[in-house]
C-alpha cells in the first residue's frame, strides 16, 4: 500500500486525470452532441477497463503500477521507443478527436447498427484481452526496457500462452473497432496507420527480446506467433 501511495504523485495523478478519466469522453465536447449515447458509453466502459484492470494487477504486483507510471523516466528504454510509445498514445487520441469532427461536421455516412453492435463486442474484447495481459505479466511496462532493475523474467502464462504480444492484439482491436463504434470512417484512418505502428513496435520489441532476454528464444520456440496465430 505504502508503495501505491508513493506511485501516485500528484503528477501521475493528473496524467490519469487527463488521458483515462477526459480522454475517453473527447467526442462528446468536439462534436457537441451530448446526446450521443454511444460515445458516453464508449467512454464509461474505457474508464471501467482502466480501473478494474490496474486494481487487479496493483493486487497482485503493486510495483507493477510504479513502473507504468514513470514510463517515459526510464534511462534503459530504447530508442526508438521515446519515440513509438508516444506516437501510440496521441494515435487513441486522435481517433477520438477525427470521430468527433466527423459527428459534428458530417463527413461520412457511417457505418450503420449491425457494424456498431459487433465492433462493441470487439472492443470488449480487446480491453479484456490488454487487461488478462497486464494482470498476468509484471513486467508489462509503458516502453520496452529490459528491466534488470525488477528481475525480469519470461512470462509464459495466461493469455502469452497463445501469442507472444497479447497486450498488443487487444490494443489493436479496440484501436480498429473504436471508428466503427463511434461510426465515423473518417477516424478509421488513423486507427489503421497506428495499428501498423503497434504491429512495427511489436516486432522490434520481440527482437529485443529474443537477443536481450534469457529464455526469450525458449519461449518462442513454444509460442511461435507474435500476434496472430497462425500467421504472425
Amino acid at each position: 500500500m505504502t508503495l501505491i501511495r508513493r506511485t501516485l504523485t500528484p503528477r501521475v495523478l493528473l496524467q490519469v486525470f487527463l488521458f483515462v478519466v477526459l480522454g475517453p469522453f473527447l467526442p462528446l465536447p468536439i462534436s457537441g452532441n451530448w446526446g450521443w449515447c454511444g460515445a458516453w458509453l464508449y467512454a464509461v466502459v474505457l474508464i471501467v477497463s482502466f480501473a478494474v484492470s490496474r486494481l487487479l494487477a496493483a493486487r497482485r504486483y503493486p510495483d507493477l503500477l510504479a513502473e507504468r507510471a514513470r514510463f517515459m523516466e526510464h534511462l534503459d528504454a530504447k530508442p526508438w521507443d521515446r519515440v513509438l510509445a508516444p506516437l501510440i498514445g496521441i494515435g487513441s487520441v486522435l481517433i477520438l478527436v477525427i470521430a468527433g469532427l466527423d459527428e459534428r461536421l458530417d463527413w461520412s455516412p457511417g457505418f450503420g447498427r449491425p457494424a456498431e453492435a459487433i465492433s462493441l463486442v470487439v472492443i470488449l474484447a480487446g480491453l479484456a484481452l490488454g487487461s488478462y495481459a497486464l494482470i498476468e505479466n509484471r513486467f508489462f511496462s509503458g516502453v520496452v526496457r529490459i528491466q534488470l532493475d525488477r528481475g525480469h523474467q519470461v512470462v509464459s502464462g495466461g493469455p502469452y500462452r497463445w501469442v507472444r504480444h497479447p497486450g498488443y492484439v487487444g490494443a489493436i482491436l479496440t484501436y480498429v473497432a473504436t471508428p466503427v463504434f463511434l461510426d465515423s470512417q473518417w477516424a478509421l484512418l488513423p486507427a489503421l496507420a497506428f495499428s501498423v505502428i503497434m504491429v512495427v513496435r511489436t516486432a522490434l520489441e520481440d527482437r529485443t527480446l529474443q537477443q536481450e532476454l534469457r529464455g526469450y528464444h525458449e519461449y518462442t520456440q513454444k509460442v511461435r506467433y507474435r500476434l496472430l496465430p497462425g500467421i504472425w
